[in-house]
């Protein structure tokens, strides 16, 4: 069952849930997309459609971030818990080194994604990985292309950052394989953006965390409190629907 926050519809399975079902895709070759949805994510289909009916059709989407947990649980339908990208990718690796799966990293600055995999490989040996930058052109696309379907990954990791990703992975559905889009979580793996430390996660202080060190987040950030303000704004409009029909 999914809770739809300000239309878009979320999952509400814990992380461990969510790695099976994407386990499961994997080992039946199903070709899905799976959504981390932030805040960030779900305040931007409110101006943009295709963006919203994209997320909507997609097979996973996940609650990235405290303020999806909150506005779940101001609706009503409270999630396990956040299921964030980088954590779900972290999840993951486990599991494709044990089952020996095919990963194809796709994203941040040349040489991030490499460094990425070859830090993970190095903690969980056993996968087989393939990496390419996320500069590449109109022109280069095709060859990328082919090298993707050549490698025949079970799993494809997709760090464009958001919604760019989130575009560029439905219209390449026809590649068949679990995608997932996981926005700057290669350069969280190769060490160049450390995460906060655990006592501050626990905290659900992550975001300010981030701010903190990269102040050029600001205005970023102050989608939040719009965010926020619409899901209350909603919550309340179903409470007074709710009241009117008893």
């Amino acid at each position: 069952m999914r809770v739809d926050i300000l239309g878009i519809r979320v999952d509400r399975e814990s992380m461990s849930e969510t790695v099976a079902k994407i386990q499961e895709a994997v080992e039946q070759q199903r070709g899905i997309q799976v959504i981390t949805a932030n805040p960030e994510l779900i305040y931007a289909t409110g101006k943009d459609a295709r963006l919203k009916q994209l997320i909507n059709s997609a097979q996973i989407v996940t609650p990235d971030g405290v303020g999806v947990v909150w506005a779940a649980k101001r609706f009503g339908y409270p999630v396990a818990e956040r299921v964030t990208g980088i954590d779900l990718v972290e999840a993951l690796f486990p599991v494709a080194a044990e089952k020996k799966w095919r990963v194809f990293l796709l994203g941040s600055k040349p040489g991030v994604a490499e460094l990425a995999a070859q830090k993970v490989s190095e903690k969980h040996s056993g996968f087989i990985w393939e990496a390419e930058h996320g500069y590449f052109s109109r022109e280069e696309e095709p060859a990328l292309l082919e090298k993707i379907r050549g490698f025949k990954p079970d799993l494809l990791l997709v760090g464009l950052g958001a919604p760019r990703q989130e575009f560029w992975i439905f219209s390449h559905l026809d590649l068949g394989t679990v995608t997932i889009g996981v926005g700057g979580s290669f350069d969280a793996l190769a060490g160049l953006n450390k995460r906060a430390p655990g006592w501050i996660q626990k905290l659900k202080l992550e975001w300010l965390y981030r701010l903190l060190k990269q102040p050029q987040r600001f205005r970023r950030q102050l989608v939040l409190p719009r965010f926020a303000w619409q899901v209350l704004r909603q919550s309340k409009k179903q409470e007074v629907r709710s009241r009117k029909a008893r």
